[in-house]
């Protein structure tokens, strides 16, 4: 089938593929699951049941996805870059591999894991920094059928833990450290601390990037580049069927518990391809960069798996916007040729902040389209981005998606759709959103405000959560009879566009990544002296939202920076470096219905200095406490 079925090219392209996809979504759907390489043609399109819920796509259908990120390109794109990888430090030489050389890559290290007894249907957790091997990994492991648990390697032991027993993995791929920025850091120790509480797992496999040594279990632990040598290139891929788990990401919710989003094989692959070509407007010659790491859906969705599936020559970055100095993502730009470049308005902020010293030296020439993901982007940042990177001719996507979506859902389509600063946009074709009220009943005007739903699905939509369905019908399907309930607030404009305003759950999103209040919550408890917390976000000019911590200890603070920082030590610990709070204040009291819950809305109120409008305080447990949490305000 031709490679642009499906391209959407003009604005006619796109209200006719709307107008197809709402009308026979089956149908629609269907001609772009052509594009690829099936072993067993599916039966029925779909079968869904969002009260269940329950979904299937392209039922019946036999494939492997990695035939179809590889396989299928070897013939006309096997001697095509796949893959730039650019090393932390820019005195260290980058590595490319072409289509062929990365296939034969990812079945080296697939026959590495089933030489140590991973088979189909196995989990393996990969703690990674941003090195190929990752990737490569992640491929091998679907190469084989097992179910890959990528866990963001910045992650506490703790988290890895948690991560690793729920999903009960039975292997875990590694490295020795990793760098980042100025700093060499631990990740094989970090493993170990983990796997003293993880019965499951029986081999690690352990890449080397720091060289250093490490201790290495015998009987569990063996290095890589040493099985490497034991194994050869030819890997023949296990066919799975449509709806057989492709990967499993831990996401947080508003319990401590992270959940485990599960997406399956043939509805992933079809949309991830699909969204990463239109929205970005993608063409053979372009050279697309994602600066997320692949520990985020960003990075499976968007350096994984959808540039490969199309074909495409991606970048794959180690280190951060700011080493060896803030014009490291222009530099990379410049020296790569990069058309496509899609990073997080955090990234964005902070790069603003060290001013256009670090911008002006670099051409940037070679940029066709700009795109932004994790968070809405706010107009002061997006304004910047278009004037000094894009030089004010390349398009803006401000893409929404979430862990659960699988794909970008919300957003302009590159040089075919109009853009808005800090409006996602406009719905892609076969995705069917609505704005609804508290109470459930559809918005159907425009220039209104309501909750986000989704009233249909798509063929990346998540299919439950490891081990708990109950916890995904729940979380996402309870609320509103027969709608997926994203957790957010959005506007509509006259025209149909969309502007996401927010989480509207217990849920923090801190530089993209969500992080559930009672999750930060629990570790602060571990420190010692605490009784009890509360945390909510607020508007935080880097990271979008920061975590405001309300404290109570076991007496009165006789040192308040000792306490703040053996409270941060217990979030690290905890969860990780990333999810420390940005303010900590003590209180006497938090303030409580009668019934024992603590209104956030009070305390995130006060958080965001918006101390006149707390609303009524009269039926609280303590209506004082409120007083004594504004007159401590940070």
């Amino acid at each position: 089938m031709s490679e642009d079925v499906g391209r959407i090219r003009t604005r006619e392209d796109y209200r006719a593929a709307r107008k197809h996809s709402i009308e026979d979504p089956e149908g629609f759907w269907a001609a772009q699951a052509e594009r690829f390489h099936w072993h067993e043609h599916w039966n029925e399109v779909l079968e869904w049941d969002f009260t269940k819920p329950d979904v299937k796509w392209f039922v019946g259908g036999k494939l492997n996805i990695t035939e179809n990120c590889l396989d299928r390109h070897l013939e006309q794109r096997g001697n095509k870059l796949a893959l730039i990888w650019e090393p932390n430090d820019p005195k260290e030489r980058f590595v490319r591999l072409t289509y062929r050389e990365l296939f034969e890559r990812v079945c080296r290290y697939a026959n590495v894991l089933k030489h140590h007894g991973v088979k189909k249907g196995d989990r393996v957790c990969v703690y990674m920094p941003m090195v190929p091997e990752l990737v490569i990994a992640v491929l091998a492991c679907a190469r084989i059928g097992a179910i890959h648990s990528v866990v963001f390697c910045g992650f506490s032991a703790q988290s890895l833990a948690d991560r690793i027993n729920d999903a009960e993995a039975t292997t875990v791929l590694c490295s020795d450290g990793m760098f980042r920025g100025a700093k060499e850091m631990p990740v094989k120790s970090v493993v170990d601390e983990a796997l003293a509480k993880c019965p499951t797992v029986k081999k690690v496999i352990v890449t080397e990037r720091v060289g250093w040594s490490v201790q290495m279990q015998e009987g569990r632990d063996v290095w890589l580049h040493e099985e490497w040598e034991k194994v050869d290139g030819n890997c023949s891929a296990e066919v799975m069927d449509s709806e057989d788990p492709l990967f499993i990401l831990y996401t947080s919710g508003s319990t401590g518990k992270p959940k485990g989003v599960v997406h399956t094989c043939g509805g992933y692959m079809v949309y991830t391809e699909y969204s990463f070509r239109n929205v970005f407007q993608y063409d053979e010659s372009d050279v697309f960069w994602c600066t997320a790491d692949v520990g985020w859906i960003t990075g499976h969705s968007y350096i994984a798996y959808g540039p490969l599936l199309a074909g495409a020559t991606q970048v794959m970055f180690e280190g951060v916007p700011t080493f060896p100095d803030a014009g490291r993502f222009w530099q990379v730009v410049d020296k790569h040729g990069v058309n496509i470049f899609y990073t997080a308005p955090t990234a964005i902020r902070s790069l603003m902040a060290h001013g256009l010293d670090h911008v002006l030296p670099y051409s940037l020439h070679s940029l066709k389209v700009l795109g932004t993901v994790g968070e809405p982007i706010n107009e002061e940042a997006w304004h910047w981005y278009k004037t000094h990177i894009g030089k004010g001719r390349c398009p803006i996507v401000d893409t929404w998606w979430q862990t659960e979506t699988g794909g970008i859902l919300i957003s302009s389509l590159a040089v075919v759709t109009d853009e808005r600063p800090s409006h996602a946009a406009w719905p892609l074709p076969g995705v069917q959103p609505i704005l609804v009220t508290a109470d459930g009943q559809e918005i159907s005007d425009n220039e209104v405000e309501g909750l986000l739903c989704m009233k249909f699905p798509w063929p990346s939509i998540l299919r439950t959560t490891w081990g708990d369905h109950e916890r995904c019908r729940q979380t996402y399907f309870s609320h509103y009879k027969g709608l997926y309930f994203t957790g957010d607030g959005a506007k509509r404009d006259a025209d149909g566009r969309y502007r996401i305003i927010g989480r509207v759950d217990d849920v923090i999103n801190v530089s993209g990544h969500r992080f559930g209040t009672a999750e930060i919550e629990s570790a602060i408890n571990e420190a010692k002296g605490v009784v009890e917390s509360a945390v909510v976000g607020f508007p935080h000019d880097i990271k979008g939202q920061g975590i405001y911590a309300y404290v109570i200890t076991e007496g009165p603070v006789a040192d308040a920076e000792d306490m703040r920082g053996r409270i941060i030590e217990a979030v690290v610990a905890g969860i990780g470096r990333i999810a420390k709070p940005d303010k900590i204040q003590f209180v006497s009291g938090l303030p409580k219905t009668r019934s024992g819950k603590i209104m956030r809305r009070i305390l995130r109120k006060v958080a965001e200095n918006e101390l006149n409008s707390l609303g009524d305080t009269s039926t609280l447990l303590d209506p004082k406490v409120v007083d004594e949490i504004k007159e401590g305000r940070l």
